[in-house]
C-alpha cells in the first residue's frame, strides 16, 4: 500500500538538460520504506554518486526529474525541524486571519449536508496547520448552531506531497479518541499528492485553504548562474520562472474547480509581491532583498562551497530553489483565465520578518540569530540540497550560519515578507 501511494498523483514534466538529475528515490525496489522519511531517502540516493567526497558535473550527484519525490519540509519536532522553525508562515497565517474569518462568516452554508469537508493543500506539519482547521472547524460550527437547524459533522483533508511528514502531523492532532461522535472536532485524515493534479472526486469539497505553500513550483525551470533563487536574476531565468508560475496556477484553479461545490470557499495565503512590481524584483525593498535566506547569504555559501573544492562551477549554478512569489496582478490573471470563481477579496499584506526587540537580542548575540536563521533555511531546503550533494548539505549550512552570524550590518537591517491573500466562491460553470 505504501509504496502505490508513493507514485499517485505523478504530475512533473522532465526538468531541461541543464539541470541534473538523480535516479528516482522511491521506487517498487524500495521495499517497506516509509514514503514519510524524505531525507533519509534524499541522503541515500545522493550519496550512491559521491565521488572521493566531492561533487563535479558528472550527472550522478543531481536533482530528480521527479521535483515531488524530493520537495518537503524538514520532517520531525526537533530542534532543526519545520515545526519548530516557521515563525514566518505563522506571521503571514496570523495577519490574514481576519480576512479568513470575515470570510467564513459570509460564505454560503450547506443546510442540508451530514457533513462538511474541508481542505488544507500543502499543510506540512506542526502547529500552524492544525491551528488553521481548528479555526475554521470551529467558526463553522458556530455559524451551523446560531443559523440551522442542525449541526453537520467536519471532515477535515491534511494534504501535502507524499515525501511530507504525515506521521508528525498527525502524532500532534489534540483529537481525543474517546469522544463520542458528536463531540468529536472534526475527522482527520491525510491525502497525499501535488495540489497541482486533482486530488479528489468531483463536487468532493465545501471549503479549501492553502497557507503559504503555492510559492512553491512544481518543476525548477533555468540554468541560474551564481544564483540559488532568481531574485535579481538574468531576464530569460526570470521569465523562465514566471511561465511556470502561471502554468502551475492555473492548474491549480482547475483542479479545484472541479473538486469543490458550487458556493464552496476557496482561501489562499501565498508569499507575492505587491501590484506594479517586476517579478525579478520578488521582494521588494533593498535591505529584504539583501537579509532574505534565499538570497546573498545563500549564494555566498555556495560560493565557499566551490571555493574550497568541495563542489564545482556546474553543481553550483544548477542549484535552483523553485518558488515564485506572483504579484497581485498575476494572481488575478490566473483566476480570470481560469474561470469557475468569483473573487471576493484580493490584497497584498507586508509582514516584518521580527519585531524589534527580536532584533536587538539577536544583534546582542549574533551566534543565536545564525543558528535561528540556519535552522529555518535547514528546515526549509535540507531534503532538496541532499539530493543535489549528498552529505555536502550540512557543510553548506554550517557555511551560511557563519556568513551571517558575522554580518552584524546586516542584522541591523530590517527584512519584510510579502504575502497575496486571495478569497473566492466557487461559481456556477
Amino acid at each position: 500500500m505504501t509504496n502505490t501511494l508513493l507514485f499517485l498523483f505523478i504530475h512533473l514534466f522532465l526538468l531541461p538538460p541543464t539541470l541534473l538529475h538523480i535516479p528516482a528515490l522511491l521506487s517498487p525496489s524500495s521495499g517497506g520504506r516509509s514514503q514519510m522519511d524524505c531525507t533519509s531517502l534524499v541522503r541515500v540516493a545522493a550519496s550512491r554518486e559521491k565521488t572521493k567526497g566531492r561533487y563535479g558535473s558528472s550527472e550522478g550527484h543531481t536533482w530528480t526529474n521527479e521535483l515531488h519525490r524530493i520537495l518537503c519540509m524538514q520532517g520531525g519536532e526537533d530542534d532543526m525541524s519545520y515545526a519548530k522553525n516557521s515563525e514566518a508562515p505563522a506571521a503571514a497565517i496570523t495577519s490574514s486571519k481576519p480576512l479568513l474569518m470575515e470570510s467564513i462568516q459570509s460564505m454560503r452554508l450547506f443546510v442540508s449536508e451530514a457533513s462538511i469537508r474541508i481542505a488544507d493543500l500543502g499543510c506540512a506539519t506542526g502547529y500552524n496547520t492544525l491551528s488553521t482547521m481548528e479555526l475554521v472547524v470551529q467558526n463553522l460550527r458556530l455559524r451551523y448552531e446560531k443559523e440551522c437547524d442542525h449541526v453537520p459533522e467536519f471532515e477535515a483533508f491534511f494534504c501535502d506531497l507524499p515525501s511530507n511528514d504525515f506521521n508528525s502531523l498527525f502524532r500532534s492532532l489534540q483529537v481525543d479518541s474517546s469522544c463520542s461522535s458528536s463531540k468529536k472536532p472534526y475527522y482527520p485524515a491525510g491525502v497525499p499528492g501535488s495540489f497541482y493534479d486533482r486530488l479528489f472526486p468531483k463536487e468532493k469539497l465545501h471549503l479549501v485553504v492553502s497557507l503559504n505553500a503555492l510559492h512553491w513550483l512544481s518543476k525548477s525551470k533555468a540554468w541560474n548562474k551564481g544564483r540559488a533563487w532568481i531574485d535579481g536574476g538574468r531576464k530569460e531565468v526570470v521569465e523562465a520562472y514566471a511561465k511556470q508560475s502561471e502554468e502551475d496556477l492555473e492548474m491549480f484553479l482547475r483542479c479545484r474547480r472541479e473538486e469543490m461545490l458550487e458556493g464552496g470557499m476557496l482561501f489562499i495565503v501565498m508569499a507575492g509581491r505587491p501590484q506594479f512590481q517586476e517579478p525579478e524584483n520578488q521582494l521588494g525593498d533593498p535591505d529584504s532583498r539583501a537579509k532574505h535566506p534565499f538570497t546573498n547569504s545563500m549564494d555566498q555559501a555556495w560560493e565557499d562551497l566551490l571555493n574550497e573544492g568541495l563542489i564545482d562551477e556546474d553543481t553550483r549554478d544548477t542549484f535552483n530553489i523553485p518558488a515564485y512569489m506572483r504579484s497581485v496582478e498575476e494572481v488575478k490573471a490566473a483566476f480570470d483565465q481560469c474561470s469557475g470563481f468569483k473573487i471576493q477579496q484580493l490584497e497584498f499584506q507586508k509582514i516584518i520578518e521580527h519585531s524589534k526587540e527580536k532584533q536587538q537580542e539577536w544583534i546582542r548575540d549574533p551566534d543565536s540569530y545564525g543558528r535561528a536563521k540556519t535552522n529555518l533555511v535547514r528546515a526549509t531546503l535540507k531534503p532538496i540540497v541532499e539530493a543535489h550533494v549528498g552529505d555536502i548539505a550540512e557543510e553548506l549550512f554550517k557555511r551560511f550560519q557563519t556568513r551571517i552570524s558575522k554580518d552584524i550590518d546586516m542584522l541591523r537591517k530590517t527584512c519584510f515578507y510579502g504575502v497575496v491573500v486571495v478569497c473566492a466562491i466557487r461559481m456556477p460553470d
